[in-house]
Order: C-alpha cells, then structure tokens, then sequence
C-alpha cells in the first residue's frame, strides 16, 4: 500500500553536503569501494558458517544473522547516496524516502537488540560453559533471532507512518545525505510531540536497554575470566568474546557520539561524515575484526577458498 501525504510534497530533494562538491566525490568513490567490501565480506561469512560444520554454533548463527544485516542495511542506503551524489538532480521520490527510512532505522535498531543477545550468547559460554549447549539451544537462538528483527522492525514502521503521514506544507529540502527520520522531523509544520514521545521511548528500549544489557553481561564475564588460574585459559576466554565487544564499542561509540553530543550550528557537517562512519564503516569492519581475531574463522575461509581454486584450476 502506497504511503500518501496531504501535502504538496511528492518528492524530497537531498542536499547533505552540498557546499562541499569535491568532498562528496571522494565521499562517493570512497563510499563506493567500502560498499563493495561490505557485500563480499559479509557475504562470505555467511557461506563459510553454512559450509562449514565446525561453525554451526549459536555464535555463528548470530554472527551469519549481523552480516546479512549489515548487508541489508548499506543497501538501503548508500547506492541512493551515490546516484544523488553524482547526479545533478538530488531528488527521491516520497515513497522511496520513505522506505528508505524504515528500512535503514528498522535495520539498525534491529541491530542494537542483536548486540545484546550476542552478549548473552557470550555471556553463557565463558560464565556457564558446562550448560552452554543446553541453555543456547537452536529453538531459543532461533527465538532470540526473531525478536531482534520484530522488536526492531515494528518500532521502525511505527515511527515512519507516524512521521510520513504529518504535513510537511510544500517543505522537501532534507538538508542531509539521507531520508533521516531526525531530518524528515525538521520539515513538519504540525505539532510532533507523539514522534518525540514514540522517539524516546524506542531510544530507550532499542538503544540504552540493550547497551545496559551488553554492560552487565561483560562485567559478569570479566568476573568469570579473571576468576580462571592460568594466563592462557585467561587469554583463550577473552579471545571468545573480543570480536564482539570490538564491534559493540564501533557501533555504539558512534551511535552515541551522534546523538548525545551538544548540538551546535557547526555540528552538522560532522554528523552527516558520522551517519557515514556507522553507516558504513562498521559494517565493513565487522567480517574484518570476526576474520582477524577468531582462529576458526580464518580456517575456515582458507577451507573454502582452497576448494574454490581447486574446483577452478580443474
């Protein structure tokens, strides 16, 4: 069903970054070549955790679950940014700003929840490890899976009907690299006090919730790594879970950076370089820092590889 406003606005006009022509061209090959890593990257994690039986574990259902989200999420986004970039008309249709906006908002909350139950995933292995098998089974990995995209999902098409369908009164200039619900909320000319209530409320359940979450089960695991006598149990422990807290600290540290920050009037331009940052540089570091600090990882692309070129050279 076609989303429709009784505005006059039928399309909005991107203009982020504007006043910098030959930042956005180096923004664009750059965004570009970082866009193509994302695909391949992530994409071969997730063939590596189906063909390989050493990782069907819940760590790597979890890890084959944020890559495809990664994917998903760049997608959404960065080839509009790119034609709008490179083109001389920066317009996007209400419909795709639109979708553009559940889609992205959607994925990153999603993203926010997944981090958490990866943290408890964690959590069990180095806290409970004799249970872990019990305790993380396929039913419940698969049950924890889906309410990360749900819970995101929902909040994200509740906030966007709620955003689309308020007048804009012939206002279209997003004066961003995106369709931002931040920036959409900017060109209403109605009252938005439900939109900063519903904000508040999906901040607190899909942003500081999970992080609290994330927070408590690594002070459990610190706990429990500190606890063990030798330095190499102490080593390999922590090895487990340092991927994972690296990715936390890049998606959160930027997250949080950008919207708890003051604001100010020059604040702008290095919010939209940071929207950039998360937007696509965490995604493409993900399957980097998974690869270079998990052994079984590494193993397993060189199993798939070598089979590739073996396949190829006959």
């Amino acid at each position: 069903m076609e989303m429709r406003n009784d505005s006059a606005v039928s399309e909005f006009l991107l203009i982020g970054l504007s006043q910098f022509p030959k930042l956005r061209l180096s923004l664009s090959v750059l965004c570009l070549l970082m866009y193509l890593v994302i695909l391949v990257g992530n994409s071969l994690l997730i063939v590596i955790s189906i063909l390989d039986s050493r990782l069907h574990t819940p760590m790597y259902f979890f890890l084959g679950n944020l890559s495809f989200l990664d994917i998903c999420y760049t997608t959404s986004w960065v080839p509009t940014m790119l034609v709008v970039f490179l083109s001389d008309r920066k317009s996007i249709s209400f419909t795709g700003c639109a979708l553009q906006m559940v889609i992205s908002l959607g994925l990153g909350s999603t993203e926010c929840v997944l981090l958490a139950v990866m943290a408890y995933d964690r959590y069990v292995a180095i806290c409970n490890p004799l249970r872990y098998s019990v305790i993380m089974s396929r039913v419940l990995c698969v049950h924890m899976a889906v309410w990360s995209w749900v819970t995101g999902c929902l909040f994200s098409l509740l906030q966007t009907v709620l955003t689309m369908v308020l007048p804009f009164c012939g206002n279209n200039v997003i004066d961003h690299i995106t369709c931002e619900i931040l920036a959409l909320l900017k060109l209403v000319c109605s009252d938005i006090t439900i939109n900063v209530l519903i904000m508040t409320v999906a901040s607190i359940v899909l942003l500081m919730l999970p992080l609290l979450l994330i927070f408590i089960s690594y002070v459990f695991i610190l706990s429990s790594i500190l606890s063990i006598n030798s330095a190499e149990g102490r080593k390999k422990a922590f090895s487990t879970c340092s991927a994972h807290l690296t990715v936390v600290i890049l998606f959160y540290g930027s997250a949080l950076f950008m919207y708890m920050k003051p604001k100010s009037k020059d604040t702008k331009t290095s919010d939209e370089i940071i929207v950039l940052f998360y937007g696509v540089v965490t995604p493409m570091m993900n399957p980097i820092i998974y690869s270079l600090r998990n052994k079984e990882v590494k193993e397993a692309v060189k199993k798939v590889l070598s089979k590739y070129f073996h396949l190829w050279e006959m």
